[in-house]
């Protein structure tokens, strides 16, 4: 599992990480949606609002769409996702979603 977004929400996480996953793959795959981690969730959540505040992070509410996609970007590039990406479209690439649309009704 990975960490947070600060250090003092990491054990929250973690918490939360272990619950939904076990929830996920013992109850919900079989069936069973009765939400069980919404308090570690909502614990967590408060936590990286938070975080994301005294950070002075933006909010993705607040940022314009644009924006957010450029933001987005800047992300995949530090973290060296954007070459998985294109590696992984060139192995195993979907049709564009006009092609997609349009086989669709054939």
């Amino acid at each position: 599992m990975s960490s947070s977004i600060g250090a003092e929400c990491t054990e929250l996480k973690q918490k939360y990480d272990t619950c939904f996953n076990k929830w996920y793959s013992e109850k919900f795959l079989k069936g069973d949606t009765t939400p069980e981690c919404e308090d570690l969730f909502k614990d967590y959540k408060a936590c990286v609002m938070t975080q994301v505040g005294r950070k002075k992070l933006p909010r993705t509410q607040s940022i314009k769409p644009n924006t957010r996609s450029s933001i987005s970007q800047v992300a995949l590039k530090e973290k060296q996702i954007d070459t998985l990406l294109a590696d992984a479209r060139k192995e195993a690439p979907f049709p564009p979603p006009s092609q997609s649309s349009s086989n669709s009704s054939s």
